[in-house]
C-alpha cells in the first residue's frame, strides 16, 4: 500500500515538475517574442519618424518613398515581377559557392594550424596580414585573374569568409585536451580516425561559430560585389532600382536583405546551440 502511495506521489511530483518546466518554457518564449516585436516596432517607428521629417523639407520631399510603408507595399509587386525570387536565387548561389569554398579550405587549414606548431608559427603573420585586407580590395585583381564576374564574386566571398572559419577551428583545437590524442594513439587510432572521432566532434561548436562569423562577413561583402559586372542578385537589383529612381523598391530590397541575413544567422545560432553540449 505504501509502495503504491509512493509511486502515485512520485507521479504527482513528476507531473508538477513537468508542468513547471512547461510553464517556464512558455513564459521564456513569450518574453523573447515580446522583446522581438517591441524592438522591431521601435525600429520601424524611428524609420517612419525620420522619413516624416525628410518629407517636411521641400528639398528632400522626393525621398518620401524611402519610408517603411512604401517599402512594405513594394514587396508583393517585386515578388510577382520575379525581382526578389531571381535575386534570392542568384545571390544564394554565389553565397553558397563562396562560403562552401571557404569552409572546405578553412577547416583543414585550421586543423593544421591547431595541431602542427611549426605550421602555426610559420603562417600566423601571413594569414593575419591577409585577414586584415578588405575583401573588396581584391576586386580589381579578381576581375583580371578570373574569366568572368561570377567567378570573381565567388572568390571575393571565399577570401572574406575563409579566415573566421580557419582561426575559429584552430582556436577550438588548441583547447582540446592533449591527453585525448595520447589515449587515441595508445589505442592504435589512425590519423583519419583522430580527425573523425576526436578532432571534429570536439571542435564542431567552434567550427559552427566560425561559420556564423564567416556568413555575416560574406553577406556584407556580396551585396556591394554585385553592384558591378553582373545582371542578377540583390546588389544588381538595388543598383537597378536606384538608377530607375524606384526608391520604394530600393528600400524593399534592403528589407529583404536584412530579413534573409537574419534568418541565415538564426539557423547558425540553432546549430550552435545543438552542438554546444560539450560546453555545458
Amino acid at each position: 500500500m505504501s509502495s503504491q502511495t509512493a509511486t502515485v506521489g512520485g507521479g504527482v511530483v513528476s507531473a508538477g515538475v513537468s508542468g513547471n518546466c512547461l510553464s517556464r518554457a512558455i513564459k521564456n518564449t513569450a518574453d523573447k517574442s515580446l522583446h522581438f516585436f517591441v524592438g522591431l516596432a521601435v525600429l520601424f517607428a524611428l524609420w517612419g519618424i525620420g522619413i516624416y521629417f525628410v518629407a517636411l523639407n521641400p528639398s528632400t520631399s522626393q525621398f518620401v518613398d524611402f519610408g517603411p510603408i512604401p517599402a512594405l507595399k513594394s514587396l508583393p509587386e517585386m515578388w510577382e515581377n520575379g525581382i526578389i525570387p531571381k535575386a534570392l536565387s542568384s545571390t544564394g548561389y554565389r553565397l553558397g559557392a563562396g562560403l562552401g569554398l571557404a569552409i572546405a579550405i578553412g577547416i583543414p587549414l585550421g586543423i593544421l594550424m591547431g595541431r602542427i606548431r611549426w605550421f602555426q608559427r610559420l603562417t600566423n603573420v601571413p594569414f593575419q596580414f591577409l585577414r586584415m585586407i578588405s575583401p573588396l580590395s581584391w576586386e580589381p585583381i579578381a576581375v583580371v585573374v578570373f574569366a568572368g564576374w561570377e567567378q570573381a564574386i565567388i572568390f571575393l566571398i571565399a577570401i572574406a569568409s575563409v579566415w573566421p572559419v580557419a582561426f575559429a577551428t584552430a582556436s577550438g583545437l588548441a583547447k582540446v585536451d592533449p591527453a585525448w590524442f595520447k589515449v587515441a594513439r595508445n589505442l592504435g587510432a589512425k590519423p583519419w580516425q583522430m580527425v573523425t572521432r576526436i578532432i571534429m566532434p570536439a571542435i564542431t561548436f567552434d567550427i559552427l561559430t566560425g561559420i556564423r562569423l564567416a556568413l555575416g562577413v560574406a553577406w556584407i561583402v556580396i551585396i556591394p560585389a554585385e553592384f558591378l559586372g553582373v545582371t542578377s542578385g540583390f546588389g544588381f537589383a538595388i543598383e537597378d532600382a536606384r538608377e530607375g529612381l524606384e526608391y520604394s523598391h530600393l528600400m524593399g530590397l534592403v528589407l529583404v536583405i536584412g530579413v534573409v541575413g537574419f534568418v541565415l544567422d538564426s539557423i547558425c545560432v540553432l546549430l550552435i546551440k545543438r552542438f554546444s553540449w560539450h560546453r555545458g
